[in-house]
């Protein structure tokens, strides 16, 4: 297959760039505008070659993204570009809105216009895979809240949407765009929703990798409120497996939800990083303190946090197979690993170096 895939150089596109050029055939057509986030050295110059094209394009720029189309003529999109970090969208919620909702509909609206003109043989085959993310249907109650003994409700497909923050919003809205051109246009879409993400190449603003970096250089840990909310953790390289597989599916019109089965308090996230540190950087563990964990602080909680996530991932691994091969424990582990070892990554996106060389970036 030749995949379009958005926002391939953020996080969990660049995961889901490298699965396919290591563990298939597929070609990639990489789109991203490449904001602050957005990061080419995601994919390792060593998986680059004629099956891999980089396209550094605005999804809300119609012109551009209707000749990435014509000029690339792609089998399926993988559509993942979004701002996605949620104190940001408190703080600019405009952002949000624009990227997350209107992008999703200059997208969805271009894959129109292109599948309608398909030959029927390559218009049968055409899929539209919206990446999403499991904070669209709200927030569950936490296990202090209910009664001892009593079994936790979880998300399923059919949950209803209730989000919380300006990001969640904007997600939902996309969603709702992809069902919509699905069902009045007949364009082949489905949708993935999913738990949060953790492992490499994550960018530093983010709990997981803000936490190890921060306690390398000896700087606190903040934890919002008590550290009591809990989430469910999908270590990155099993959710860039699962969305391969869905797409290859093509399960038009369907919903599956992907999480890694591991329920945390984001305190206790915090406090297995430090445990981690301890064991394998203790040479870098700063003089005052004993313990990693002895950086922890406590801050003011954010406005409308949410309590707890937890997917039920049951339809995808009843219907296609997948379940996630680490658990926390281990996907903890190497991604801890991978920031100690990987520290000219890190460096470069802290120094602002990895920007250099982008369209309208200085040299």
């Amino acid at each position: 297959m030749k995949i379009l895939v958005t926002g391939g150089a953020g996080f969990i596109g660049s995961a889901v760039v490298r699965h396919l050029l290591t563990n298939s055939l597929d070609s990639v057509i990489n789109v991203d505008a490449l904001t602050y986030a957005g990061n080419t050295e995601s994919i390792p110059t060593e998986l680059h070659s004629d099956r891999y094209i980089f396209e550094q394009v605005d999804i809300c720029d119609a012109a551009q993204i209707k000749r990435v189309f014509n000029e690339h003529q792609p089998d399926a999109v993988m559509h993942l570009a979004a701002e996605s970090h949620v104190d940001r969208s408190i703080d600019g919620p405009g952002a949000f809105i624009h990227t997350n909702v209107v992008g999703t509909y200059t997208l969805l609206d271009a894959a129109r216009e292109y599948w309608q003109n398909l030959p029927e043989t390559r218009k049968s085959q055409f899929i539209f895979h919206h990446i999403s993310t499991d904070e669209v249907y709200g927030d569950l109650p936490h296990p202090d809240e209910l009664p001892a003994n009593s079994e936790l409700p979880l998300f399923t497909e059919t949950t209803p949407y209730a989000p919380s923050s300006p990001y969640s919003a904007s997600k939902a809205s996309s969603d709702h765009l992809v069902r919509s051109w699905q069902r009045t246009y007949g364009l082949p879409t489905v949708i993935t929703n999913c738990s949060n993400n953790y492992g490499p190449y994550h960018f530093p603003e983010k709990l997981v990798p803000h936490v190890i970096l921060n306690a390398l250089a000896g700087k606190s840990l903040p934890v919002y409120g008590d550290g009591s909310q809990i989430r469910d953790w999908l270590f990155v390289e099993d959710h860039a497996r699962a969305l391969c597989l869905v797409v290859k599916s093509k399960r038009v019109g369907e919903t599956f939800n992907i999480g890694g089965h591991n329920e945390k308090r984001n305190l206790d996230v915090v406090r297995t990083i430090c445990e981690l540190l301890d064991e394998l950087a203790p040479q870098h563990r700063a003089v005052n303190i004993a313990q990693y964990a002895d950086l922890i602080t406590f801050v003011k909680d954010r406005p409308g946090h949410d309590a707890r996530y937890a997917i039920d991932a049951g339809r995808i691994q009843r219907e296609l197979g997948w379940a996630p091969e680490e658990n926390f424990v281990s996907g903890m582990r190497k991604t801890v690993l991978w920031y100690l070892n990987n520290e000219s990554w890190w460096q470069s996106v802290l120094s602002g170096k990895y920007k250099l060389g982008r369209l309208g970036e200085g040299e």
